[in-house]
């Protein structure tokens, strides 16, 4: 006769046994010192980019880190709004974040003395991410927002869209 409970104790352990199995594999390769080819960018080592993941929402840009090391980088960029398009920039300065030089709307000059662009995302729509690969060299730098919305007079760098970003040798 079959017992439904015993069938079902059988299933788990099997399932059990199948996790850890995958887990044994999984740990084998990473023992390999070469990393499994995901398609996303490593954290670092290998010669791959670093990847820093990075959330735009009104007023703020929240880096999952603070330093990369120099070199390719990969910024991994997702605008959580709620309600506004953000856009992102990189820009190598040794200048404060709130100092940067910025015109009568409060939007930074971006060709302004101390300061040099290095790249960026326009336009990123609410819940979409972009990446950006950038290769930085040491030193100190600022993520942005600098879009400036005449309808609402709302200058994203103003309302504390940027921070500061080491890249360390």
């Amino acid at each position: 006769m079959h017992d439904p409970a015993r069938s079902q104790v059988r299933v788990r352990r099997i399932a059990g046994a199948a996790l850890i199995a995958g887990f044994a594999i999984a740990g084998c390769a990473a023992d390999t010192g070469t990393p499994a080819d995901t398609g996303a960018p490593s954290r670092g080592g290998g010669g791959d980019p670093t990847a820093v993941d990075v959330t735009l929402q009104e007023w703020a840009i929240v880096p999952s880190t603070a330093s990369a090391p120099a070199g390719d980088l990969t910024f991994a960029v997702s605008n959580e709004g709620p309600n506004d398009i953000h856009e992102f920039v990189v820009l190598k300065t040794d200048l404060d974040p709130g100092d940067l030089p910025t015109d009568e709307a409060g939007a930074v000059t971006e060709d302004g003395e101390g300061i040099e662009v290095i790249d960026e995302i326009e336009d990123i729509p609410v819940g979409e991410s972009q990446d950006l690969s950038v290769t930085l060299e040491a030193g100190s730098y600022v993520l942005i927002c600098n879009i400036y919305d005449e309808d609402e007079n709302e200058a994203h760098y103003a309302m504390g869209m940027r921070a500061a970003f080491e890249v360390t040798e």
